[in-house]
């Protein structure tokens, strides 16, 4: 199968930069998107053959995710389950008979750490909950983490120590998340890939020189990591300050 993320940091917007050329393009069989800063309905894309499920924020023009799929899940579950979790449209969770598949986009710890306590609280529900499915089948996690994991995953790891997605506090909950039984994918094919990033900011040509962090993932049980074909991170797609990742496993 094939899977492909993207952060498209507005759907609308990016329906306008080539989104819907690269989803045709890529032939995916899921295709989860996330910051979709919509309500279901506010945009013309209904593409031919798939499913379509929704998670919108109650605030308007902010976060949310959506999954398009080929094939019909037997369930599909929206957030994590702690009610102060809810209402920002960050979880998609769609059960199929063999796997679990979770499209994320964790909260970002803001400015001088400003959202910091929460998104802590939030990097334990999240673990919790991915570790109750993978009690039951093997998880496949996809999105934006918001956080770049080690040096190697970041141009300039010196001068962003201690930033949001490169706090210390962040990295040590990702690395808590992969101790629970799961497999950074990209990382584990290239484990020494330098220049493999993500998402590079808006300014000081950060794309054109590479200047990026690798914060959007595809994470899968370890169980499953041998059935891993490929992690890939489509760098040259544009349309976003992020990049599409995928995934072909089974």
């Amino acid at each position: 199968m094939k899977f492909v993320s993207w952060n498209v940091n507005g759907l609308r917007a990016c329906l306008g930069k080539g989104f819907e050329e690269f989803f045709k393009a890529s032939e995916a069989d899921v295709f989860c998107i996330q910051e979709t800063k919509m309500q279901e309905g506010q945009a013309a894309f209904e593409p031919d053959g798939y499913r379509q499920y929704w998670n919108s924020a109650q605030k308007k023009g902010y976060s949310g995710t959506a999954v398009f799929c080929r094939n019909q899940p037997l369930n599909v579950f929206y957030d994590i389950g702690p009610e102060e979790h809810a209402g920002e449209g960050r979880v998609i969770t769609l059960e199929y008979g063999d796997f679990y598949l979770a499209n994320v986009y964790t909260p970002n710890a803001q400015k001088d750490l400003a959202r910091l306590d929460y998104r802590m609280l939030w990097e334990r529900d999240f673990r919790r909950y991915l570790k109750r499915l993978d009690e039951k089948k093997p998880v496949i996690v996809c999105g934006d983490l918001n956080v770049a994991h080690t040096e190697i995953d970041l141009k300039n790891a010196k001068s962003n120590r201690g930033s949001a997605g490169f706090s210390d506090e962040e990295r040590a909950e990702f690395s808590s998340l992969l101790a629970a039984g799961f497999t950074d994918s990209f990382r584990h094919l290239y484990p020494d890939k330098t220049g493999a990033y993500t998402w590079w900011s808006y300014m000081y040509n950060a794309r054109a020189n590479n200047a990026g962090w690798r914060i959007d993932y595809f994470l899968v049980s370890d169980r499953i990591a041998p059935a891993v074909k490929d992690s890939v991170i489509y760098s040259e797609v544009e349309g976003s300050d992020h990049c599409p990742v995928g995934l072909e496993i089974f």
